[in-house]
């Protein structure tokens, strides 16, 4: 999120005061080869950062532990590395996508001719400079100063944004914007991300449209494109992405935005084969390799998802980037072709991870459905039910959400044909459909999860059809002069489901005609208490 300051931008009159305070700076070193990064070492010591404040890596995965784990000011980035095909544009795409990198961090790509054209793209993405080899000392205190001059300039947002206060962020984005003051575009695309995150979807994309008109740029383009697509405008974002990705084949950001699309649509296949896509273009990327893998395993493609959540497992266990939901997946390929012992690691890994995270109810949940999955394997199927009857019990609890349900009856449509007693599995799938289903993207997701047993399939149509039933009467009954019925209606089905689609119209009726709900003060609080339970949640179908 960073704009381009080229490597041939000139250094600007009055930069001294820009490295004054180097002597408090953190840097990272990043190449393979120790000569080079010895020779930067001493580049950047000689500007001022103590020798005992650079850290030096050569190696990918300790690079993005490092950027994981630790604010750097400075970072300096060779594009090769010796130990894999990743490249720096791979690192600084993996650590940006996990906000592992903070907006107040230089990034500088060091790269040769030959690599020119990718790093310039890179460039135009997330970075603020690259710089050519060979280069001298002075080329890179022109480029380090350059970038810390902008960053002071913008130290207002950046503070607002480490306090974590969103809207004076944007506010302050949009000051900078209007007065067409220094670094705006930068400013601009600040405040169109911070726009999207505070769900001002029409404002954002207007923001990336200004900066569009003003200097067309591939992520600007793409910013229109997530703002349609968070809007839920999934036609003319698609036809922003089928432009953007013609133009510019090779972006892989865009294809991460068109894959959430065709989900969002419930073209799945398509969604899976552009996730195809990013992963082609980007083998490295732990996150898309994740994307694609569950997606993979979903729509019946089991070998390629195992072999792609291997890939990833493999790659970053140890990364923050990794998700653990691919071990549930793995788990279930594992399951899948009755392979005890690889699901009895699946069932390990999870274990060591819930034991460095014991608060994480995700993880135990994780580990509990596939330890069940291991018991079925084992003939233990008496103990497997006792199991998932425990599980069962946290159904309506506001921190049971839409993966660890779609896990659930993932694992009860993969029991159907296993020795092991599971009546009320058809009652479980009903109770989670009316929870869950609160919108078409996200019932078609399901579906797919459960699409080999056809009635799990038909409950959560039908629920899904119930809710939209329900809407379009407590609606139309508010709009004929009884909103107090068609709240009431809704506060009732939404503390019996959880439904977070039904709490939120509540609330949306309540707002809308408040002035005739007046009378009615108990209503405001129980809105507001089936809020903070189960509403304003967004769950993303393999969107993360």
């Amino acid at each position: 999120m960073h704009e381009v300051f080229a490597a041939n931008s000139p250094a600007k009159a009055g930069l001294g005061d820009a490295l004054q305070d180097m002597r408090n700076a953190r840097a990272l070193v990043i190449d393979s080869n120790l000569t080079s990064r010895s020779i930067l070492r001493t580049m950047l010591a000689d500007l001022g950062v103590p020798g005992e404040r650079i850290k030096q890596v050569g190696r990918y995965n300790d690079a993005r532990g490092e950027l994981e784990r630790v604010r750097y000011d400075i970072v300096l980035c060779d594009y090769h590395f010796s130990d894999t095909r990743a490249t720096g544009a791979d690192l600084l795409d993996e650590v940006r996508a996990g906000n592992h990198l903070p907006f107040s961090t230089i990034f500088v790509m060091v790269t040769s001719e030959a690599s020119y054209a990718k790093v310039a793209e890179a460039a135009e993405a997330a970075l603020d400079c690259y710089l050519l080899k060979p280069h001298t000392h002075n080329e890179l205190a022109a480029r380090i100063k350059v970038a810390r001059l902008r960053k002071q300039a913008m130290a207002d947002i950046f503070k607002a944004l480490e306090d974590e206060h969103y809207e004076e962020a944007t506010a302050l984005c949009m000051a900078r914007v209007e007065a067409k003051a220094e670094y705006w575009i930068y400013a601009a695309r600040i405040g169109s991300e911070l726009l999207l995150r505070l769900n001002r979807h029409d404002e954002a994309r207007k923001l990336f449209e200004l900066i569009d008109a003003t200097k067309a740029m591939p992520w600007a383009r793409l910013g229109i494109a997530r703002a349609h697509v968070d809007a839920g405008q999934i036609p003319p974002a698609l036809r922003v992405l089928d432009a953007l990705v013609l133009d510019n084949p090779g972006y892989a950001d865009a294809y991460d935005v068109m894959g959430r699309a065709h989900l969002q649509a419930g073209d799945f296949e398509r969604a899976y084969e552009t996730y195809q896509k990013a992963v082609s273009l980007t083998p490295n990327n732990i996150g898309r390799l994740q994307k694609m893998g569950l997606l993979a395993f979903h729509l019946g493609h089991t070998d390629e998802a195992a072999d792609v959540l291997e890939r990833a497992l493999a790659m970053g266990v140890t990364s923050r980037s990794f998700d653990f939901q691919s071990v549930v997946m793995l788990g279930l390929t594992h399951f899948a072709k009755d392979d005890g012992q690889a699901l009895h690691k699946c069932v390990n890994q999870l274990l060591r991870a819930h034991e460095r995270d014991p608060r994480s109810a995700r993880l135990r949940r994780m580990h509990e459905l596939v330890l069940v999955l291991s018991l079925v394997q084992q003939n233990q199927g008496t103990e497997a039910s006792r199991r998932l009857k425990t599980m069962a019990r946290e159904f309506g609890q506001p921190d049971y959400d839409y993966e660890t349900a779609g896990n659930m009856m993932t694992v009860l449509t993969h029991l159907q044909d296993r020795p092991v007693d599971i009546p009320d599995a058809g009652n479980w799938v009903q109770r989670l459909a009316d929870r869950f289903c609160t919108n078409k993207s996200l019932t078609g997701m399901l579906c797919i999860m459960v699409g080999t047993h056809e009635p799990y399939v038909d409950t959560l149509r039908d629920s899904y059809r119930q809710l939209s039933t329900l809407a379009e009467s407590c609606l139309a009954q508010a709009k004929s002069g009884d909103p107090a019925k068609a709240v009431e209606t809704l506060l009732e089905r939404g503390a019996a489901t959880g439904n977070t689609r039904i709490v939120e119209l509540a609330d949306m009726l309540w707002q809308r005609y408040q002035a005739q709900l007046a009378a009615h003060t108990e209503m405001a609080a129980r809105v507001q208490d089936l809020l903070s339970r189960y509403g304003r949640r967004a769950p993303e179908a393999l969107e993360g």
